[in-house]
């Protein structure tokens, strides 16, 4: 156990995993029979892991952050024989207290040092010449505009010759016309274009979808172009959509951050990690983003359901959800109850107001309290529990929302009924245009336990 007595379940092991493949991987080597030399001293565990070759593989994990360090070649955080080794010790079969071995020993004495260093102070933290930097970004500038200028011309050829031209003329042109805003440093835009491109064919009313695509682009090029009437955070917001990347700014936020959900999702550049958080004490919602090139996985993940007691520095633009960590003090500890939902219809108040604020916005995070899981003539939803009087004629009313064509694929749906049984729930997710992606859920019988969903 690490020192304030945690022991993590294997489902918050597996929450861990970079996908479904190191999943059923890691669940193999979850057992005694391929480890040997493994212990643990409350802040770590290690062990050796027979592999094909003839010498085993070094595997160590730091559970204070957690950390992985794993002597196999494989590009995966955490790779399969670390999340074997966790699941070893969360079933209390990876040996009593000990002393690191050497290989593990300076691994995690490296990473303590690295810990208790000061950070670095405000020399160097800034440009050498900030002059230059301030060229620099006039120059990025004037070539975004260029870039946005270019695409409102695209998109006026496309609506002038009609929609039905876009399926014709095929990928290529779109694919053409990313990467010249790419080469205007408008990877936002860039990333914009090529969610376009795929969408003409793509099924029954893609027409529809395509011109509504269309229309946010087309805002989203206008808001660049008279960025300088903008109030400030809705700038900000739209800088961040063309792709300028901020720094945080503001005070950090110190709390206990209860971790909600993590998953990723991919595309043949990047891995994204999403890691949702939510402070005990201020209420508020936080987003961790991490990210691994083509094929190799993000590093930074935390057990779902578990408490981290750090602190965050916000981003200004993304509704300010977006959040850095600076530090973490100490493991994570055992989570309380979950955090407080509303009804179905005020969580779609708040995803309205957030849309207000970014037009652009994919999806907000919200807690749906008292819900229950059902079927409909389109798919799965989540309904109230309770209903409401109707505003009209006083009839009893349950509002509801479907659930994503994602979610409705995802084995985390049977999970999610499952834990229901028909009886109500609290669910965590993302509430979007498309529909809710149920991320995390807490059922009746056991509220204070955590089922990641993703």
């Amino acid at each position: 156990m690490t020192e304030q007595g945690v022991r993590w379940t294997s489902d918050q092991v597996l929450a861990l995993a970079p996908d479904d493949a190191s999943r059923r991987a890691g669940s193999k080597l979850g057992s005694v029979g391929p480890w040997s030399g493994t212990g643990t001293d409350g802040d770590a565990v290690w062990g050796l892991c027979k592999g094909s070759g003839r010498t085993p593989y070094r595997t160590a994990v730091d559970l204070t952050g957690p950390a992985y360090m794993c002597s196999c070649p494989s590009r995966k955080f955490p790779c399969k024989h670390a999340l074997g080794l966790l699941l070893l010790w969360s079933g209390g079969d990876a040996g009593g207290a000990g002393t690191p071995p050497d290989w593990a020993a300076g691994w995690l004495d490296g990473r303590r040092a690295r810990a208790a260093a000061p950070p670095p102070g405000p020399a160097g933290s800034g440009p050498a010449d900030p002059a230059a930097a301030r060229r620099r970004a006039e120059r990025r500038a004037a070539r975004i505009t260029l870039g946005a200028q270019e695409l409102e011309q695209r998109l006026a050829d496309l609506l002038r010759g009609g929609l039905a031209g876009a399926e014709r003329a095929g990928y290529g042109q779109w694919e053409e016309t990313a990467a010249r805003m790419v080469d205007a440093q408008a990877p936002g835009l860039a990333g914009r274009v090529r969610e376009l491109g795929a969408i003409p064919g793509s099924g029954p009313g893609w027409p529809v979808r395509l011109l509504e695509e269309c229309a946010l682009t087309h805002l989203l090029d206008r808001a660049w172009l008279s960025a300088d009437r903008l109030p400030g955070p809705l700038a900000a917001t739209v800088r961040s959509r063309v792709g300028l990347s901020a720094a945080p700014d503001g005070p950090t936020v110190r709390d206990a951050w209860q971790v909600l959900a993590q998953y990723e999702t991919s595309d043949s550049r990047l891995t994204t990690r999403r890691v949702w958080l939510r402070g005990a004490a201020t209420g508020r919602t936080a987003l961790l983003l991490s990210f691994g090139a083509a094929g190799r996985a993000p590093q930074l993940a935390f057990p779902v359901g578990l408490v981290l007691d750090a602190e965050l520095r916000p981003h200004a633009a993304s509704g300010g959800l977006r959040a850095e960590l600076v530090e973490q003090f100490g493991p994570p500890e055992p989570a309380g109850p979950p955090p407080a939902g509303t009804p179905v219809g005020p969580a779609l108040a708040t995803y309205g107001r957030a849309l207000r604020e970014d037009p652009w916005l994919d999806s907000w995070p919200v807690t749906l309290a008292e819900v229950v899981p059902a079927r409909s003539a389109d798919g799965w939803q989540l309904a109230d529990g309770s209903p409401r009087t109707g505003p009209s004629d006083g009839a009893p009313v349950r509002d509801a929302i479907p659930l994503t064509r994602a979610a409705q694929q995802q084995p985390g749906l049977w999970r999610l009924v499952a834990l229901s049984g028909g009886g109500p729930l609290t669910v965590f997710g993302e509430i979007g245009h498309q529909g809710f992606l149920p991320l995390a859920a807490w059922g009746p019988e056991a509220p204070g336990e955590t089922v990641a969903l993703m």
